[in-house]
């Protein structure tokens, strides 16, 4: 009878870790989807428009701001560590006490949040600038003419900072599944 109690006590811990892992697991998903698709969203932005005739046109594409261009490096890269990872992530729910994995979990977590904050931040700054300008430099905001473009701009961002959350939720369940063992 005490080893059916005894089994009975590790069965809810290594029940909750194992869904804190499930969950783990569909966040990630979660966020290649995000960021994934804030990548080819900021990746396929073009525009053109006709001045004076209509073989002089005016283009705007995502690789004319180098800001925009590391948007999309940076979401391609977290994008593709969020595919590698869910081979982790799928160790955990299977095997629950894995502690060590976990940890590394956390560290490249964070430095794919570091690298999301920082394409996604600077991407707002542009795309604020095309939105509002600053006439004390002479930067007119473009979105007037540039509609589309500057819809899918904003657009992509929103995915890239929708993941930014997803991470910080990843970070905070990661530690907190750690702390939960001692």
């Amino acid at each position: 009878m005490a080893g059916i109690i005894q089994l009975g006590e590790k069965n809810p811990k290594a029940g909750v870790n194992r869904g804190v892992a499930v969950v783990d697991f569909f966040l990630r998903i979660v966020a290649i989807i995000a960021t994934l698709a804030s990548a080819i969203s900021m990746g396929t932005t073009d525009e053109s428009l006709p001045f004076f005739t209509q073989f002089i046109r005016f283009r705007a594409k995502y690789n004319d701001l180098p800001t925009f261009t590391f948007f999309v490096v940076a979401n391609s890269i977290v994008s593709a560590y969020l595919v590698l990872s869910l081979a982790l992530s799928i160790s955990h729910i299977i095997r629950s006490g894995s502690r060590n994995s976990r940890v590394v979990l956390i560290i490249f977590d964070t430095a794919m949040l570091a690298l999301l904050t920082s394409g996604a931040s600077a991407a707002a700054a542009i795309v604020y600038l095309a939105h509002k300008g600053n006439t004390k430099t002479n930067w007119f905001a473009i979105c007037q003419q540039y509609n589309s473009f500057c819809e899918r701009t904003s657009g992509s961002l929103i995915g890239s900072f929708g993941a930014m959350v997803v991470f910080i939720l990843l970070i905070l369940m990661s530690a907190v599944s750690l702390s939960r063992r001692h």
